[in-house]
């Protein structure tokens, strides 16, 4: 589904959204309660229910810049099997949405990962007569080394969830991978800083194109977490 697009100075910022959830957040955030989430009034209804349940979206941010197209994050995927159930052997509209806002698959020039967690990897491939094919067959796959290093099938994060996630959305797309580490400039509007936390080598996106801007991966998850920082 198409988001919002943001014209932001010379830069243009597409989201396409592949799912939105609303839940309980405390499963994420144990002190997010339904009470603290009533008790900001801007919560409601953008971010939050009346009930205190927020919105989850998994979104991809298309950013065209200087003639180029860079795809930040690649959600979920379809046909993989995850440990979530609304996550798992999906077949969603993803890659046709994304073609109907104007960015088929073939001219897409980059791939940024913020992070190596599933739902921010999973189109980097898809399936085709059972193989596992880079979704992107023109882009390179920028992803961050700590992450790569930490969370591979030889890495101290390992896990059997990780071990398929790397099966079936990060080594069948290595031709085309590029690992980063540290700040790391896309152009001269666009570059990556570091912001390890989240995992070892999670990273934010920098704009400054007349107005400055930030894509935050999963620094945050939730509004709430800017009205409650120090929580």
């Amino acid at each position: 589904m198409l988001g919002g697009v943001w014209e932001i100075g010379d830069v243009r910022v597409t989201e396409i959204v592949e799912l939105t959830t609303t839940s309980a957040a405390h499963w994420l955030l144990p002190d997010a309660t339904a009470e603290r989430i009533r008790e900001i009034d801007w919560m409601v209804p953008d971010y939050a229910t009346p009930d205190g349940k927020v919105h989850m979206t998994i979104r991809a941010l298309v950013v065209e810049d200087e003639g180029r197209r860079i795809v930040v994050d690649t959600c979920l995927g379809n046909d993989k099997q995850r440990p979530v159930e609304s996550w798992s052997m999906r077949s969603g509209p993803f890659l046709d949405d994304l073609t109907a806002a104007g960015f088929a698959p073939d001219t897409i020039d980059t791939v940024l990962c913020t992070h190596l967690h599933v739902d921010h990897v999973g189109w980097n491939t898809r399936l085709v007569d059972g193989a596992w094919v880079p979704t992107f067959p023109n882009a390179r796959y920028l992803l961050p080394e700590p992450d790569f290093r930490h969370f591979a099938p030889d890495g101290p994060g390992t896990s059997d969830g990780m071990g398929i996630v790397f099966s079936d959305s990060i080594f069948p797309a290595q031709s085309q991978m590029e690992l980063f580490s540290g700040e790391h400039r896309l152009s001269e509007s666009l570059w990556l800083r570091p912001a390890a936390g989240h995992t070892p080598g999670s990273s934010v996106v920098w704009l400054d194109a007349g107005v400055p801007a930030v894509f935050v991966g999963d620094l945050t998850h939730c509004p709430i977490q800017i009205a409650r920082p120090d929580d």
